[in-house]
């Protein structure tokens, strides 16, 4: 997913014009480093196990173009990385893929929640101060989860993959600090549904290093939390948490 990312941004890349992105097509491309402490559970059937997740430093990458029809959204695409490694001593009989772990005996987790963001939405307000965003977001799953620890007294190993999409309200705002260079700013995806609820939200200040006719450069640092509530996406139940600071670039042609 991270090759299928990445060749977005440089697809779309090329539609960038020579001339001023806020005159024409407006391209920007970023890639932010985010420092994670993670905590939760999951299950396919019976019981949620809980799993001593380690805390992680994922990547994402995003791209959106920005254009001055009326009535067609922007876009933006978003990979998330997302692997959660982490252990634990079952306090139960664990029911996982076909397999029932032994209760009381060690388990190790690999779980690979990693995501695309399919991001549409509209600039509601935009001028040099204050901008605000409105859309949807398709948020894609295509991992597996990986379980080993102890059946029938032999150590096992079990997989069970998944795949779907979850529909997100989107929004971003950001408000300049007049004559500093220095920008505050948040972006979220919100779903609270019956038993599922996805919140995935960042909130930070960013600090226009470049600011020419021909590119921005803008380095910005901050607070990113996602909460995975799954209940049944393709027979999978996660209660995921996953928070921590984040520093990244955005390039703005």
């Amino acid at each position: 997913m991270k090759k299928y990312c990445l060749a977005a941004a440089l697809s779309m890349a090329c539609l960038a014009p020579a001339a001023h992105a806020d005159t024409l097509l407006g391209l920007y491309v970023g890639v932010d480093g985010w420092q994670s402490d993670n905590s939760g559970s999951f299950a396919d059937n019976g019981n949620m196990q809980d799993f001593n997740f380690e805390d992680e430093t994922f990547i994402s990458y995003y791209a959106a173009l920005e254009h001055p029809i009326p009535l067609v959204p922007n876009i933006k695409l978003k990979y998330t990385e997302l692997e959660l490694n982490g252990s634990t001593t079952l306090d139960g009989t664990f029911e996982f893929g076909d397999t029932s772990f032994t209760t009381d005996r060690p388990a190790s987790t690999i779980t690979d929640l990693s995501h695309i963001d399919y991001i549409l939405y509209y600039e509601i307000f935009d001028n040099d101060l204050v901008s605000i965003d409105l859309g949807v977001n398709a948020k894609q799953f295509d991992g597996d989860i990986i379980v080993t620890g102890i059946s029938n007294g032999q150590e096992t190993t079990e997989t069970v993959d998944f795949s779907g999409f979850v529909p997100l309200v989107y929004g971003r705002a950001e408000v300049g600090l007049p004559l500093t260079g220095f920008s505050v700013f948040f972006e979220g995806s919100l779903l609270a549904i019956d038993d599922s609820k996805v919140q995935d939200y960042q909130a930070g200040i960013a600090w226009a290093l470049l600011d020419n006719l021909a590119i921005d450069l803008d380095i910005k640092a901050g607070y990113r939390q996602m909460t995975l509530e799954l209940d049944d996406i393709d027979d999978l139940y996660t209660d995921i948490d996953a928070s921590g600071p984040f520093a990244g670039v955005q390039i703005h042609f």
